[in-house]
C-alpha cells in the first residue's frame, strides 16, 4: 500500500470496525481473568501491537515491559521492539512466532481474531477512534487488559486536564478562523465531521472541507476560492511539502493564509494517531491559534 494511501487509513479510520474481544475462545471481554479484571496478576506477559496508536497506548499506560513485538510502521516511544509484522495484512502464522498471550489491532483483517482465537491467544480490536472520549475509553480498555487500570485511569485524568488548561488559555474569538488541512500533496483534507475535525473545531476553528466524506479530494481551484485563514500540512514528512513550496504553487501565494504567514508543518504522525499524543497536536495547534489575531470588527 501506498504511503499516501497508509496515511490517509490512519487519518481516517477506514478500518474502524466494531469493538470486539475475542479472550481464550470467548466473545465475553471480562473472559480473560485477573487481567480483565485489571489486576496484575496473569495480566499478559507477551503482547503484540500490530497498530502504531496502539504501541503508544501500551506504552503511555506502562505496559511497555510487556510488548514483545510491534508491527513495521509502530515508531514511537523510540526502540520500540519492531518486527516486520503487517498492521495492515497480517499473517497469523507470523504473529503466533511471537509466541503472544494477547493481540492488540485496530482491526480484524484477515480474519486475525479467529486464527488466534483457535490458538488460544487473546485479542483486543480497538478501531480508529472517532472522538476524543473513544481515546480515553481505549486506554482505560488496555488498562484494564493489561494489569495497568490505575496507570490508565491516572494518564486519562492528566490528558483531560491539560487539554482543558489549554482551551481555557485561548483567545475569545466571535468568527471561527477557517483552515485547509493538507493530508498529502494531493489536497486530501478532513472536516468537521472527523476526530481532527473536532480537535480543530474545539480549538476554535472549522474546516473549509465539507461534505458527507470527512476526508474528501479538495481541488486546488476550491482552496483558493474558500481562501483559508490557516494552512496546516500535515504531508511534510511524506512529501516534503513546506510553507515555501505551498507559497510556490500556482496562485498561493495570494491565499490570506500564505499572505499571512500562517501555513504550519505538522508531525503526520501526531496528528493521524489518536493515542495519548493527541494532547502535543491540541497544545500546537492552540499554540498557533493563539498566534492568530482575531479579526476587528468593523464599524
Amino acid at each position: 500500500m501506498p504511503l499516501d494511501n497508509t496515511r490517509r487509513l490512519l487519518a481516517a479510520g477506514i478500518a474502524t470496525v466494531a469493538l470486539f474481544t475475542a479472550a481464550c475462545g470467548s466473545d465475553d471481554p471480562a473472559a480473560g481473568g485477573d487481567a480483565a479484571s485489571g489486576t496484575a496478576a496473569d495480566a499478559p506477559q507477551a503482547i503484540v501491537s500490530l497498530s502504531p496508536t496502539t504501541t503508544e497506548m501500551l506504552y503511555a499506560i506502562g505496559a511497555g515491559d510487556q510488548v514483545i513485538a510491534v508491527d513495521d510502521q509502530s515508531d514511537y516511544p523510540a526502540d520500540v521492539p519492531v518486527t516486520e509484522l503487517s498492521g495492515y495484512t497480517p499473517n497469523v502464522e507470523a504473529v503466533l512466532g511471537y509466541e503472544p498471550d494477547l493481540v492488540v489491532a485496530t482491526a480484524d483483517t484477515a480474519d486475525l481474531v479467529a486464527g488466534l482465537e483457535q490458538a488460544g491467544v487473546e485479542t483486543l480490536i480497538l478501531p480508529a477512534a472517532e472522538n476524543l472520549d473513544d481515546t480515553y475509553t481505549q486506554l482505560e480498555q488496555l488498562g484494564v487488559a493489561t494489569g495497568h487500570v490505575a496507570d490508565a485511569a491516572g494518564l486519562v485524568a492528566q490528558m483531560r486536564t491539560e487539554i482543558d488548561e489549554i482551551l481555557a488559555g485561548l483567545p475569545a474569538r466571535e468568527t471561527p478562523l477557517r483552515y485547509y488541512h493538507e493530508l498529502d500533496n494531493t489536497f486530501y483534507s478532513v472536516t468537521d465531521d472527523t476526530y481532527i475535525g473536532e480537535i480543530y473545531s474545539m480549538l476554535g476553528l472549522t474546516s473549509i472541507a465539507t461534505g458527507g466524506n470527512g476526508y474528501p479530494q479538495l481541488s486546488a481551484e476550491y482552496i483558493l476560492e474558500q481562501d483559508p485563514d490557516v494552512i496546516f500540512l500535515a504531508d511534510g514528512q511524506c512529501c516534503g511539502v513546506t510553507p515555501e513550496t505551498v507559497a510556490e504553487r500556482a496562485g498561493w501565494n495570494e491565499l490570506t493564509a500564505v499572505r499571512d504567514g500562517h501555513v504550519y508543518v505538522l508531525d503526520e504522525d501526531i496528528a493521524s494517531r489518536w493515542g495519548p499524543r493527541v494532547v502535543d497536536l491540541v497544545r500546537e495547534v492552540a499554540r498557533v491559534v493563539g498566534g492568530i489575531p482575531a479579526a476587528q470588527p468593523t464599524s
